[in-house]
């Protein structure tokens, strides 16, 4: 079993779908710093993925920090980004572009747009 939870949409690469599930699951401690991930194979066995395609997932999320590999002990869920505010936040801009960009393209203006983030920002708690 799985320590995070993937529900596949139509339409949606399946790989970004895994990876928007484990980031949300490091983000709400459902799988936090130092506890193991599962192995390639057993997450494409569990999401029933391609195993290229769970290899992919996997490297990117360590390519990114998210998981760290231990060569003998297996993969596991990195610690908190170190870095000043500034250089953590770089790394949400093209995140944040495309939020802007949809935005924009559906007509809504600053305001309903700062609601909805602060709105989905109380869902989480505060990672330490």
């Amino acid at each position: 079993m799985l320590p995070f939870d993937v529900v596949f949409r139509p339409g949606e690469p399946v790989y970004e779908q895994v990876m928007y599930a484990v980031k949300k699951a490091v983000a709400t401690g459902q799988l936090s710093a130092g506890s193991r991930f599962p192995a390639v194979r057993a997450l494409s066995q569990e999401l029933r993925i391609n195993p290229n395609t769970a290899h992919k997932v996997v490297a990117a999320l360590t390519a990114e920090g998210v998981l760290q590999v231990h060569p003998g002990i297996g993969t596991v869920v990195s610690h908190p980004t170190s870095g000043s505010v500034e250089d953590r936040a770089a790394l949400l801009n093209e995140e944040i572009e495309r939020l802007v960009v949809e935005a924009r393209r559906l007509g809504l203006d600053e305001d309903k747009i700062t609601a909805a983030v602060r709105r989905h920002w109380r869902k989480f708690p505060k990672i330490q």
